[in-house]
């Protein structure tokens, strides 16, 4: 294979290479129904059309008046002239030594500018007696509190949360404008593997990575075609490869990217398009590839199950966040301290599955777990996150700061 390629980047070289690449391959824009935009990223922003809320209202039950009119000592009495409700058509007029009942959400009469709550007045007939102490202007949302018109409510590259839907719906976006979702190659290669509904003969395991990774992508929004399990066979992954790279945006694999007898994907994918780089240094997930086929980005990752699963949160995630034009710099990571202490001897980063305790002083803390081969699965479904070493460090003591990725799932 050609060596017209980067190799043993960095775990930050490798993120900003891929970054670079999902800049220029940027996906277009659809329009989705509010109920299925949920996950989805704007692809424009969003300019308030009104403001939100459209008009003053009343943030309590209760009477509504002119401040100014309030009494400074003792009480005053109100005429009760009227009443409006949330929904109302239309309001009555609020002149002085007048007020108005009102529930929570309804326009505040013209004239009003405070609302008095209900439990601090007392009516007799149609006269409400205020006592001193109430505050001019009080229990009021004034128009356009929360967004005023023209103003950016939402920024393009934003992912919709159950709330910005709800900033969409009250401003009277019915459907969403959003990035396309990447439609996704999934394949998963070894002669080894079989389907877990099948006993296994000598020398072979149960495909758990097509599950794993078929899970992390739909946990990112995206349903992957459906999974394609390829054995070590060149012509095979030669078909498959050119095939996806007509009719996907990216590709992701397991298996057959290291430098082994039955490792053919460096050599296709250098054959059949380009290679952008090869291995990164990091543990687990060193052999991990990066290229493109025809119109898809490439994503190899290693056949261990814990490298796969560690090189797709650190790699491809932001990939696919980024193809939809949010920033791939925003993966959430979080600040927590160790449990206890370690230590590696290699150079590279390392990616070490980790409890995180909450304790009562309000510090949170990342306790390494004892499965930490990157063929054991059990370390990933016990842990809650992926603590991150750097390169540089190689002792680091109880109490140190850590970054840690939080693994899906944690909420």
């Amino acid at each position: 294979m050609p060596a017209e390629f980067a190799t043993r980047l960095s775990v930050a070289d490798a993120r900003l290479r891929v970054l670079e690449l999902c800049a220029t391959r940027r996906l277009p824009a659809e329009a989705v129904a509010l109920e299925s935009a949920l996950g989805r990223v704007l692809a424009e922003d969003l300019i308030a059309p009104h403001d939100q809320p459209p008009f003053a209202n009343s943030a309590m039950d209760g009477f509504a008046l002119r401040g100014e009119e309030l009494p400074r000592t003792g009480e005053r009495a109100f005429r009760l002239v009227g009443q409006v409700l949330a929904g109302a058509a239309s309001a009555p007029d609020c002149g002085e030594g007048e007020c108005v009942r009102i529930t929570t959400g309804a326009p505040l009469p013209r004239g009003a500018d405070t609302v008095v709550i209900k439990e601090n007045v007392r009516v007799e007939g149609e006269a409400v007696f205020v006592s001193a102490g109430e505050s001019a202007h009080a229990n009021v949302r004034p128009a356009g509190e929360d967004y005023r018109a023209g103003e950016i409510a939402l920024r393009a590259g934003e992912r919709l949360t159950p709330a910005r839907l709800g900033v969409l719906a009250s401003l009277g976006q019915s459907q969403a404008n959003v990035a396309r979702l990447p439609r996704v190659g999934l394949f998963v290669t070894g002669d080894e593997l079989v389907p877990p509904s099948q006993a296994l003969g000598f020398g072979q395991i149960h495909d758990s990575n097509r599950y794993s990774l078929g899970a992390l992508l739909r946990q990112c929004g995206i349903e992957p075609e459906p999974v394609a399990h390829l054995r070590d066979d060149p012509a095979a992954l030669r078909e498959a490869l050119r095939a996806a790279g007509e009719r996907c945006d990216v590709v992701v694999s397991s298996g057959g990217v290291s430098a082994g007898e039955a490792d053919f994907l460096p050599n296709l994918v250098a054959e059949l398009g380009k290679v952008h780089f090869w291995k990164v240094r990091m543990k687990p997930g060193m052999p991990m590839l990066c290229g493109e086929v025809g119109r898809a980005l490439v994503f190899a990752l290693p056949g261990n199950p814990v490298s796969t699963i560690a090189t797709f949160l650190a790699l491809v995630h932001p990939a696919l966040t980024a193809l939809q034009g949010s920033p791939g710099t925003a993966q959430r990571t979080w600040r927590a301290r160790l449990a206890e202490p370690l230590a590696k001897k290699h150079e590279r980063a390392e990616f070490l599955r980790a409890s995180l305790q909450s304790r009562d002083d309000g510090g949170l803390w990342a306790k390494p777990l004892r499965k930490q081969g990157s063929g054991m699965l059990r370390g990933v479904a016990e842990a809650d996150a992926l603590i991150f070493v750097p390169e540089e460090a190689h002792e680091l003591d109880a109490g140190a700061v850590v970054e840690v990725l939080p693994l899906p799932g944690l909420f």
